[in-house]
């Protein structure tokens, strides 16, 4: 399933060998006629450790920052001198760099564009959730739907205190927004709302075991449309991601959704006798 080239195929042979995780994905423009949201897959050596690395970055305002993340943030996160020791610090660290690496690189642009970002790394035993924005990571363990991540949206009474502490509003616009503007309350990019808008993540740590099925990470083309408990019990019988991830594509499309979808799973192979990677 994972096909890669160079100098990681010693990693790639060791992933084979224990078998550990498989992950597929699918990425549809849906009813929309432009398409916004991207995604990485990556597996990568640090210190020894093989790492995985998993993101979902939808954008808004043109493609530019969901594009930019994709292709910055994991590298600026294994260069973090303290990406095995103090992981969440790293992954905190390097969401605000490149946050701030791109403001740098937007100085031209008459427009403001931003990217949410929902991002799992798997190192060892543990399995790092990270978000800014309304991507979301529902994980199943032991047959249970869970919610890994909490959408950042501006109605979120604590988002709506830090806004306004800092000096911004929140009003309805057709739904709740960032001084009338934009729907999500964290983000990449948004330079004219960045003191509000901030690409600070919320981090959380699970432990990777033989109740961890699988994990999803997906962007709201999803979500808006298909519920974390009707997206576990949809693909928990289909072992093959891939075919997992377009199941919920194509499912959202079905339903309706108005938005890019995007959806990449990890199906976790301590608990099953099926395939490895």
């Amino acid at each position: 399933m994972i096909t890669k080239k160079g100098s990681f195929n010693s990693i790639i042979t060791e992933i084979l060998r224990n078998g550990k995780f498989s992950y597929g994905y699918a990425s549809s423009p849906g009813k929309r006629s432009s398409m916004e949201d991207f995604y990485e897959t990556r597996i990568d050596g640090v210190d020894g450790e093989i790492i995985g690395l998993f993101g979902v970055f939808d954008g808004h305002g043109g493609a530019r920052a969901a594009e930019y993340v994709k292709h910055n943030l994991f590298s600026n996160l294994i260069k973090h001198p303290k990406f095995i020791s103090d992981t969440k610090s790293a992954i905190s660290d390097a969401y605000n760099h490149t946050d701030s690496e791109f403001l740098k690189s937007e100085n031209n642009q008459n427009r403001d564009a931003g990217s949410t970002a929902s991002t799992a790394i798997l190192v060892g035993d543990r399995l790092l959730v990270a978000n800014v924005g309304d991507s979301r990571a529902v994980i199943c363990r032991g047959g249970n739907a869970i919610a890994v991540s909490r959408d950042h949206k501006p109605d979120r009474s604590d988002e709506r205190q830090r806004i306004e502490d800092a000096g911004g509003f929140v009003m309805w616009a057709g739904t709740w927004r960032v001084g009338g503007v934009l729907a999500v309350s964290r983000a990449f990019g948004d330079r004219l709302l960045k003191q509000y808008v901030v690409a600070d993540p919320e981090i959380q740590e699970e432990k990777v075991d033989s109740s961890l099925e699988f994990l999803i990470l997906a962007s709201d083309g999803l979500w808006d449309v298909v519920t974390n408990e009707e997206a576990v019990e949809m693909i928990q019988p289909i072992l093959d991601p891939e075919q997992a991830a377009k199941r919920l594509t194509q499912e959202a499309y079905q339903r309706g959704s108005a938005d890019n979808i995007t959806c990449v799973v990890v199906r976790f192979l301590g608990n099953q006798d099926g395939g490895s990677v």
